[in-house]
């Protein structure tokens, strides 16, 4: 059986899937590396066709110049998506290498298989968790359905706005220390005061060596609180979904 099929269809599929590939590169929980890079490419394809209908109105040139520029720029606009969306995700992370840094377990970082990384217990525990509730709440598919939605609202052949680009990614940047100290502040502040109270203790009385009594100290007082408060990541991971999803689709022109 002969299959005919327009090349101009074709190319335009496979301009998509370039988009949708940079997108998933970076883009949670899509950017995992335990994902086979064929596995991607596949996904990307199969990602993009749904969209079919929608740009093949969008048809741009396809003259040898155009086309390289076109595949650069498809690659940009997916990355540049993708890189937002891991922004907002990567403050959980970063609230819980904060929690390492003043509790202490920052000293037993460890290999990391699914990074391919050295990373942080309480970092990549609070990753790890963030992913799941991600999976649970079917966030991962809202994620999915804002960046499809840019082929509507950024076609291939429209201009890539690069002010608003630059105003989202500040504003992105802003948002992840922001949050970040919001998620793990609380819980430096408890260190904090219980580093307080051992200076004094050891003030009042050095024979009882205080600050060696400080780290099983702090060890419990982290591991106690951070268990009360994964409560709360919840509503956090649909916060971040939420600003992940209106940040796209305010790149896109939507």
């Amino acid at each position: 059986m002969n299959l005919e099929i327009a090349t101009a269809e074709f190319l335009t599929i496979m301009l998509g899937a370039v988009r949708t590939g940079a997108w998933m590169m970076l883009c949670p929980p899509f950017n995992s590396r335990l994902i086979p890079a064929q596995v991607k490419a596949l996904l990307s394809v199969g990602l993009t066709l749904p969209m079919a209908p929608y740009l093949k109105s969008t048809t741009p040139s396809f003259e040898t110049k155009d086309l390289i520029f076109n595949v650069l720029m498809q690659a940009f606009v997916g990355a540049s998506l993708g890189f937002l969306t891991l922004l907002l995700f990567a403050s959980v992370q970063a609230a819980g290498d904060l929690l390492d840094l003043f509790g202490g377990f920052s000293l037993a970082a460890t290999y990391d298989p699914f990074s391919q990384s050295s990373a942080s217990i309480f970092g990549r525990f609070y990753n790890l968790v963030a992913l799941t509730l991600l999976f649970a709440t079917d966030g991962h598919q809202l994620i999915l359905r804002g960046f499809l939605q840019s082929f509507r609202t950024l076609p291939l052949d429209a201009s890539f706005d690069m002010e608003t680009l630059s105003r989202l990614l500040l504003r992105g940047v802003g948002e992840f220390f922001m949050s970040a100290v919001q998620i793990a502040g609380p819980l430096i502040a408890v260190l904090f005061l219980a580093d307080v109270a051992l200076g004094l203790l050891n003030r009042v009385a050095p024979a009882l060596n205080a600050f060696q009594l400080g780290f099983p100290i702090k060890i419990f007082l982290l591991v106690t609180l951070a268990g009360i408060a994964i409560g709360l990541l919840p509503s956090v991971v649909s916060s971040i979904v939420d600003k992940a999803v209106t940040v796209v689709i305010r790149l896109s022109g939507g």
